[in-house]
């Protein structure tokens, strides 16, 4: 089953930009929390201590004791934003969870093994998906699938159908393909270059001479040798 993690967080009274922008300077990360009967609450929470209580734990199927001034409250994170050139935590969205009420995740796909394309015919095993939603009670929530591929061979595929799921229901499509053992990628050979066209020498064109007219300097040797 899905782990759990604690975080502590406080609440903000101001947003915008510029209060963001001053809560991550001071090493803190703008939060929400919302869910079911309950109004959208503006937080905050230490940024070295989130990335911390995220080590080896899924993002999406990971519950989250979030305790808030004293009161814990059970979450789920839906979404995390990180900087583009950084991966810094940007944002965080929580939503709260309720015991007995099902809620939709994505659950990460664990592929196990080396297919058999791969080992003996050179092939390459390229997987297509890497998490199955499905809907479950929070307690239920599995922390990955785990998909044995050690079988496959070239041109063979595994599906979301499958995969047994227990205890959930699954939403993505059962026919959408979770990986396949392609072909080996033949490598081209580089394109043979043209043979570079030979330079002809320019033709020495010259202008005739009319009869009894020196070409030029000949007149000058002529008297050089005198």
């Amino acid at each position: 089953m899905t782990s759990t993690i604690s975080i502590s967080a406080e609440r903000r009274t101001g947003t915008g930009k510029g209060v963001a922008r001053k809560l991550r300077l001071a090493g803190r990360v703008p939060a929400v929390l919302y869910g079911h009967g309950r109004s959208t609450d503006a937080l905050s929470l230490s940024a070295f201590d989130l990335e911390r209580a995220l080590i080896g734990h899924g993002v999406g199927s990971t519950l989250v004791d979030l305790t808030i001034d004293g009161s814990t409250v059970k979450t789920l994170i839906r979404e995390i934003q990180r900087h583009p050139l950084r991966a810094a935590i940007m944002h965080v969205d929580f939503f709260e969870i309720h015991a007995g009420e099902k809620i939709k995740v994505e659950v990460p796909v664990h592929l196990v093994g080396s297919p058999e394309g791969v080992r003996n015919a050179g092939g390459v095993l390229d997987q297509i998906m890497r998490t199955i939603q499905i809907e479950v009670l929070p307690e239920r929530i599995p922390e990955y699938f785990e998909v044995d591929v050690t079988h496959l061979n070239i041109g063979k595929s595994l599906h979301v159908r499958d995969i047994p799921i227990a205890d959930a229901t699954v939403l993505s499509d059962p026919d959408a393909t979770l990986c396949t053992v392609v072909p080996p990628r033949l490598e081209e050979a580089p394109p043979v270059a043209a043979p570079a066209e030979e330079i002809a020498e320019p033709e020495l064109i010259r202008k005739p001479r009319a009869e009894g007219e020196e070409a030029e300097g000949e007149g000058e040797a002529e008297k050089a040798e005198e």
